[in-house]
């Protein structure tokens, strides 16, 4: 069967949702995701892996954008919203590995234009300064919304660094070059599966392994098809390994060019995304057929 058989539209609110068996592991369902998440039933992921837009950092050029709100709050409480429905998805034991970054205070700007290096840095728009705040500060959305995540019933695990080494180059000149963003694990109960074995590292001597520390050292990927960095897979691996055993469901709501897909066919899982623009679908149908399952990991787990 063609394993990317699954990876279609599936924007009917009527249609019963069903998730995808074994040989058909990707389901991508098209829309927006404030609606079609309530489609899916209680209980149903064992792990959920996701970057969203953040605030004012880009144009995607859809209507009612989540990460273009006029108001900081806004986007604080949308985001909240759809990650207490996705809680409700999420088993008993299941983890939420959130990827997100912080981002400056716009100065008054209206627009930005794009940037030779970066073709996705153009936009039609830029937020207002928040109140309270100031021209070139520091907005520690990554924060404001884990904190906002944990008062609304997550359990807040860890806050990892993800450094990056080959971060976007900064031509400022009264501040250092922001070479890292933010992995929050939550998790929706006190006790949850967790596979540390599966992600321990190796001592420096090399005579054997350790836990995995907070800081990951992962290079931003390159994505030609969509014009800027998309989320890396180095940095979903670790989740989805410590989150999940083979054949489990791993959810991604902002599935964009799919990376949690591709990471999920190469462990041998299954994935459903959500993701509105039907460019990036084209691009997440594309980059999925071209990888390969790693046959390591086709070989049975033992249950915990």
């Amino acid at each position: 069967m063609n394993l990317e058989s699954n990876l279609l539209h599936n924007d009917t609110l009527q249609e019963p949702f069903r998730a995808p068996p074994a040989d058909e592991p990707i389901l991508v369902i098209a829309g927006d995701v404030r609606e079609m998440i309530k489609t899916i039933p209680d209980n149903t992921f064992q792990c959920a892996i996701t970057s969203p837009p953040y605030w004012g950092v880009r144009d995607y050029g859809v209507k009612n954008q989540i990460g273009a709100e006029p108001n900081l709050e806004d986007y604080i409480s949308d985001l909240v919203s759809i990650f207490s429905e996705l809680r409700r998805t999420l088993k008993p034991d299941g983890t939420f590995w959130l990827n997100i970054g912080n981002t400056y205070t716009s100065g008054g700007r209206k627009w930005r234009q794009e940037d030779s290096k970066n073709k996705g840095r153009a936009m039609s728009y830029r937020p207002p300064t928040p109140p309270g705040l100031k021209k070139k500060d520091l907005i520690g959305v990554a924060w404001m919304l884990a904190m906002a995540c944990q008062r609304e019933g997550w359990y807040l695990r860890n806050d990892i660094i993800w450094y990056k080494p080959n971060c976007q180059p900064e031509s400022v000149r009264d501040r250092l070059t922001v070479s890292h963003e933010y992995l929050f694990l939550f998790t929706k109960s006190e006790r949850y599966y967790f596979d540390q074995k599966a992600i321990k590292e190796h001592t420096k001597n090399g005579n054997g392994k350790k836990n995995k520390r907070t800081v990951w050292s992962i290079n931003t990927e390159p994505c030609p098809e969509a014009h800027f960095a998309v989320f890396p897979r180095a940095l979903v691996r670790p989740c989805m390994l410590a989150g999940t055993k083979v054949n489990n469901l791993v959810f991604d709501p902002f599935y964009g060019a799919g990376t949690v897909g591709i990471v999920a066919k190469e462990f041998s899982r299954r994935c459903v995304g959500i993701e509105i623009k039907d460019e990036y679908i084209d691009i997440a149908r594309k980059r999925t057929a071209s990888v390969q399952r790693n046959i390591f990991s086709s070989v049975s787990q033992t249950p915990k």
